[in-house]
């Protein structure tokens, strides 16, 4: 009898003193960590030990909380609640950022994979000053700056028949586009633009594959033509920030450069002097056009806005260069292609090949 009370005093104390620890008292219903006041507890009369998370609770019949200490033990009681709720939160919101740090790092490890499964990987290439390049489609080592003092006024006299033909093939080629562009020179240059970067790509394109089945080198000429028809590519990609095109003459532009680009495949396949005369008369139009162009620059008829910054870098111009410092370096580009493309055709009047004479690669 004796051990029987002193055990029930001993277990009560050690409810009092470890209860509050690692149990919490609430309603009966199955909520964990519902702070009670004394007030409650006591219309209540007591409570029943409610130990486990929401739905699995397990109710344990150590007694009911009663008498002096009640007050006490209801707000331990009241301050373990909100610490654990305040510790579940926060355990809650770290796991939370520890998995989302874990899925972007999953993630920006696949995407490296992805980039680099071939051993291929994007450089980081700076400009001249230590700033990052901004262009992917040229870089800095293959930018220029424009020799503008060539001279414009140089003309190809035709004197055989095939030379009269280009010429008044270009003439009549010139016609219709006066009439459909008039003195709109912005979105005319970017019609010539696109007729004008096919027949590089097509001379390096057949004189690629003739080497190919001849066993012989170009000369260099294979690359001095892609440079000509990446250099007019880049000439429409400038005007494109200047001028956008409407959907009508973007759907000539579809039509006219596949009629050019069979027809010139055709003709360099024939004759390849009749091929390049046409182009080096196509690029003297082109200079015309460009110097109309200027004069309306000048007059104020067209606005002379800022230089896009794609021109800036690709010819390496001055800071606060407009649109006519562009027009100028296009039209010596233009002159440029003049001399190479009649240069080529005087070589294959003379009976010989154009890998017998140096390409002029890099002429600016």
């Amino acid at each position: 009898m004796m051990m029987s009370r002193g055990a029930t005093r001993g277990a009560r104390a050690m409810i009092r003193a470890v209860g509050p620890r690692y149990f919490s008292m609430g309603p009966t219903a199955p909520t964990f960590g519902v702070a009670v006041s004394a007030e409650e507890a006591a219309a209540a009369g007591g409570r029943k030990l409610i130990i486990g998370a929401p739905g699995c609770e397990r109710k344990m019949m150590f007694g009911f909380v009663s008498g002096g200490g009640d007050a006490r033990s209801l707000a331990g009681l009241v301050r373990f609640n909100k610490g654990m709720r305040a510790s579940t939160v926060a355990l809650n919101n770290k796991e939370e950022r520890e998995e989302e740090k874990v899925g972007k790092e999953e993630e920006a490890a696949t995407e490296k994979v992805a980039a680099s499964y071939w051993g291929v990987q994007p450089r980081k290439v700076t400009k001249g000053d230590g700033t990052q390049w901004r262009w992917t489609c040229f870089m800095p080592w293959e930018t220029y700056k424009s020799d503008t003092m060539i001279d414009l006024t140089k003309h190809h006299v035709p004197a055989t028949l095939m030379d009269k033909m280009a010429y008044w093939t270009v003439k009549v080629l010139r016609w219709p586009t006066d009439i459909f562009f008039q003195r709109r020179y912005g979105c005319r240059a970017m019609m010539l633009e696109t007729v004008a970067a096919v027949p590089g790509m097509v001379g390096g394109l057949l004189l690629h594959c003739k080497s190919l089945r001849k066993f012989e080198h170009s000369g260099g000429w294979i690359k001095a033509l892609l440079e000509e028809a990446e250099n007019e590519r880049m000439h429409l990609m400038t005007f494109m920030e200047v001028s956008q095109p409407r959907w009508y003459e973007r759907a000539l532009v579809f039509a006219v450069q596949g009629v050019f680009f069979n027809a010139y495949f055709l003709a360099y396949i024939v004759s390849p002097k009749l091929a390049h005369r046409i182009v080096g008369y196509l690029e003297e139009e082109a200079i015309h056009s460009y110097t109309e162009f200027l004069k309306e620059l000048d007059k104020g008829n067209i606005e002379n806005v800022p230089a896009p910054a794609i021109a800036m870098d690709y010819w390496q111009l001055p800071a606060g260069s407009t649109l006519r410092d562009v027009v100028m370096v296009v039209r010596a580009d233009e002159a440029h292609h003049r001399d190479v493309n009649h240069f080529a055709s005087d070589i294959y009047y003379q009976g010989r090949e154009l890998r017998e004479a140096p390409a002029p690669i890099g002429y600016h």
